[in-house]
């Protein structure tokens, strides 16, 4: 999957996947997730918050399955 690179202290770059609704994480440590079931709605939003990481963890983990991908 394509990721592009975004603006945040702590997700280096995103990349989604809209056909599998599948929202791919690459954080600067160096960590790739997988976040599956990701409605579009969920993903836009992720992408307009004023913090990636802040939404990420109130909106996205322990509310969706997630895969360990690097």
């Amino acid at each position: 999957m394509h990721r592009k690179p975004v603006a945040s202290s702590s997700v280096a770059a995103v990349g989604y996947d809209p056909d599998r609704l599948i929202l791919e994480v690459e954080f600067h440590h160096g960590g790739v997730y997988q976040y599956l079931d990701i409605p579009k709605r969920v993903y836009w939003q992720f992408m307009s918050a004023p913090s990636l990481g802040a939404f990420l963890n109130q909106e996205i983990k322990g509310r969706y399955r997630v895969l360990g991908v690097e």
